[in-house]
């Protein structure tokens, strides 16, 4: 098991105060905090190297260059990928999938195509396909869900057929926490001859992730998610794929060769990269793997497995509170939304950030998925390697503070 006192060492923010109150901070779905190894090599980076990369000859340049491509090999180590030509740095998840969405899909998605995705996806793994969906007269088709929030496996089976170009599926749902079987999703696909891409953004920081034992063809995260800073995504594509996709952006570094008529394009994955990136960025999520790896994502998961089950345990104990998504911990990742009966979650957040509490509150990019549990938001505790279950009791009184206190107002009405 980790040590997580000992990784509470590492995170500074989390020794703060908020209104008087220590900082319980459980909103890690929506960016994890950020441990001193990875601010030092920020720090390290613009204090000593920043320069531009690849195109310069002057010491800092070239050792800008070496820190930006280190850090893509190791990306291309932590998820097994085959080499680091197969990693290409974005802003975020949402970024990586529109990079997709642009450079294949337009290419290769035609009127008639039917794209399949999950009733659970985050707008990201959604809209982008709306998009194509609509300028290239495809049909968007969606996997239903069982009554306990997991991917109903008949139902995608029905819907894959020779019109299936793409299927887009989240590995966890930032809502309900479910994880899904991306290996057979990606199986039965390409049985029926369709490309496979998985919205890796909750489940790369979370749990092991082997690309090739995975199946699909593509893999989008965002770095700001497992504790480095934001505007640092990735998308890992098949080698094959990636050389036969059209470029995202147009400008410097995409380039091979450029004249007044034409232009032609540099290999991978330069050609996805255009104008200067984000180096300080890439490299910080460079530190961040070295500390996942560290740590073993092995026993990252193993944490957040238990956590996730001691806080269903405590949670479903309240009464008049509803979770979402599976009930068998096991099944899903370190996420847990949910509602008290009466009560608004936005009202509800408040009274917890009262009490040093930071949970987030609202529909989560996935309104469609609210609407279909019959709601408008949920709050939502999520854990990462620094949480405790000393923390999830705290949510919890917490959280009777607050029932009590609307219940005394009501009350007084």
């Amino acid at each position: 098991m980790l040590d997580t006192q000992k990784i509470r060492k590492d995170f500074p923010i989390l020794s703060r105060t908020v209104h008087g109150k220590p900082l319980v901070y459980l909103d890690n779905a929506a960016t994890t905090q950020k441990p001193l190894a990875v601010m030092q090599a920020l720090n390290d980076f613009y204090s000593r190297t920043n320069a531009n990369v690849h195109r310069g000859v002057h010491a800092l340049s070239e050792e800008a260059t070496e820190a930006y491509e280190t850090a893509r090999t190791k990306v291309a180590a932590f998820l097994n990928a085959k080499g680091p030509q197969e990693i290409v740095f974005t802003r975020n998840a949402t970024e990586a999938i529109n990079l997709v969405a642009h450079g294949w899909g337009r290419k290769n998605v035609k009127a008639g195509d039917e794209v399949v995705l999950s009733r659970m996806e985050h707008h990201s793994n959604l809209v982008p396909w709306q998009l194509l969906a609509q300028e290239k007269g495809a049909k968007l088709r969606f996997i239903e869900l069982t009554p306990e929030g997991e991917l109903d496996m008949d139902s995608f089976k029905s819907l894959l057929s020779s019109k299936t170009r793409l299927v887009a599926v989240t590995q966890m749902s930032n809502v309900l926490g479910t994880i899904n079987p991306v290996r057979e999703i990606a199986a039965l696909a390409h049985a029926q001859g369709a490309v496979v891409l998985v919205d890796g953004a909750q489940s790369v920081p979370h749990l092991p992730v082997d690309v090739q034992a995975l199946g699909a063809d593509f893999l989008a995260f965002s770095g700001h998610k497992m504790m480095a800073p934001m505007g640092i995504g990735v998308l890992w594509g098949r080698e094959g794929i990636l050389k036969a996709m059209d470029p995202f952006n147009g400008g410097g570094e995409m380039i091979l060769e450029v004249t007044w008529e034409k232009a032609t394009w540099n290999e991978i994955p330069y050609k996805f990269e255009a104008g200067t990136p984000n180096v300080g960025g890439a490299v910080a999520l460079g530190a961040a793997v070295d500390y996942l790896t560290k740590l073993g994502m092995d026993q990252v998961r193993e944490h957040e497995a238990a956590i996730t089950e001691y806080g269903m345990g405590v949670l479903s104990k309240l009464e008049g509170l509803e979770i979402y998504g599976p009930k068998n911990a096991k099944k899903r990742g370190g996420v847990i939304a949910f509602n008290y009966r009466g009560l608004h979650a936005h009202d509800l957040g408040q009274v917890l950030d009262q009490e040093g509490v930071a949970v987030r509150v609202g529909h989560h990019c996935a309104q469609p998925l609210l609407r279909l549990l019959g709601q408008n938001s949920t709050a939502r505790a999520s854990f990462y390697v620094y949480n405790t279950d000393e923390e999830v009791d705290k949510l919890a009184e917490a959280l009777k503070k607050a029932r009590d206190y609307f219940g005394a107002v009501r009350s007084a009405r």
